[in-house]
C-alpha cells in the first residue's frame, strides 16, 4: 500500500507539478511571466465581472425587476 501512495507522490512531484516548478524557476528572469497564471485568473475574473454588469444593465433597462419593498417578505 505504501508503494501506491509513493507512486501518486512521484506522479505529482515529477510530472503534474513540473509546469509550476518551471514558473518558479522563471521568477529570477521575469517576474511578469512567472506570475502568468495569476494574470490569466485576474483577466478572466474581470471579464466575468464586465459580463455580469452588462447583464444587470440589460435587466435594469427592461424594468423586469420588482423594486418595491414588499417584493420580498423579509423586507416588509
Amino acid at each position: 500500500m505504501k508503494d501506491f501512495f509513493e507512486g501518486i507522490q512521484w506522479v505529482f512531484e515529477n510530472i503534474l507539478f513540473y509546469p509550476l516548478d518551471a514558473l518558479r524557476a522563471l521568477e529570477l528572469d521575469s517576474w511578469f511571466l512567472a506570475n502568468i497564471l495569476n494574470w490569466v485568473f485576474m483577466i478572466v475574473g474581470f471579464l466575468a465581472f464586465l459580463y455580469w454588469m452588462k447583464q444587470l444593465k440589460i435587466f435594469n433597462d427592461r424594468n423586469e425587476e420588482n423594486r418595491e419593498s414588499t417584493s420580498h417578505s423579509f423586507l416588509g
